[in-house]
């Protein structure tokens, strides 16, 4: 059994993500290996909150060059959680906007 604090990674603090808070959706860096119900209880049990949706982005890494050496960053996983409308705020966004 995962976690809630292994599932959800951080917070994705960007002007898009900022933006959408208006509507009741925030975004997180969650475990490549989650799945949409697995994000959905985990931000129900660490916020307090009802989730009505969850949408998922696998991001592929970027390519990265330092001096000679080539590579790529790593892969991770973007979730879009919307919150049910009779849901609460989460507190943590609050000041960031």
């Amino acid at each position: 059994m995962k976690f809630a604090q292994d599932i959800i990674i951080k917070p994705l603090i960007t002007e898009k993500s900022m933006d959408m808070i208006a509507d009741k959706k925030y975004a997180f860096k969650v475990a490549t290996d989650a799945t949409k119900p697995e994000i959905a209880h985990a931000v129900e049990e660490l916020f307090g909150v009802k989730v009505a949706a969850v949408n998922t982005i696998n991001m592929n890494g970027k390519p990265k060059r330092v001096r000679y050496a080539e590579g790529k960053t790593a892969k991770w996983k973007k979730a879009i959680v919307t919150l049910s409308a009779d849901s609460k705020t989460i507190e943590f966004f609050e000041g960031m906007n």
